[in-house]
């Protein structure tokens, strides 16, 4: 029973201390981030990410809220930024929610056709291609995630991480000695769950 005591102690006081180093590691970056929404930084790196979004999210208007919060949500996982993109990931549902809302009622806020174009590339359109395009940009039944929330869904549990910032403060509050040695293997092992992520993306789209 005094074992089991300790133990309980132990593991609460562990638990708390886990905490508030992760509580003051969410804060920091949360405040960088903050610093490159002010500074522009974040509006520079979503613009060169501007294509990748265009192939992942083709029907979401290019200059919505919704794209801005995905692209604030990436940038925040790909530096490893981990908890701190929470709140970007969060709004931008929000947002997709709205879009798909919009679909429903006949209103166009994902990207409207010109004719003889496909909404999702630029490119002209085969009859056939023409009619398909149209059956997926359709609104789904109320209560149904669109195909942008499924998307965004899975990159986000896929998340290439450059740094995993808390796996890295993970490591080291439990006293690792070379915290930073998950990079390499983080890395890799991310960009290989995106990229298969992104595949099967594309193929559940089509």
């Amino acid at each position: 029973m005094t074992a089991v005591t300790d133990g309980a102690i132990q593991a609460s006081k562990e638990a708390v201390t886990l905490c508030v180093t992760m509580l003051g590691v969410m804060t920091l970056w949360t405040g960088v981030l903050e610093i490159g929404h002010r500074s522009g930084l974040v509006d520079q790196l979503a613009g060169r990410m501007g294509p990748i979004l265009t192939f992942l999210f083709p029907r979401l208007d290019p200059d919505g809220e919704a794209r801005k919060q995905i692209s604030v949500n990436m940038i925040a996982n790909i530096l490893g930024l981990g908890w701190a993109a929470t709140p970007a990931g969060l709004k931008a549902m929000e947002e997709l929610k709205k879009v798909e809302e919009e679909r429903r009622k006949g209103g166009a806020a994902g990207r409207k056709d010109t004719p003889g174009q496909e909404d999702t590339a630029g490119r002209k359109d085969t009859p056939g291609q023409e009619e398909t395009a149209g059956k997926r940009a359709a609104a789904r039944q109320a209560g149904t995630a669109s195909n942008e929330m499924c998307t965004f869904l899975i990159i986000n549990i896929s998340s290439l991480q450059l740094i995993p910032m808390n796996m890295i403060a993970y490591r080291s509050q439990y006293g690792s000695v070379n915290p930073t040695a998950i990079v390499g293997p983080a890395l890799a092992a991310t960009f290989i769950s995106t990229v298969v992520a992104v595949i099967f993306c594309r193929v559940m789209d089509r």
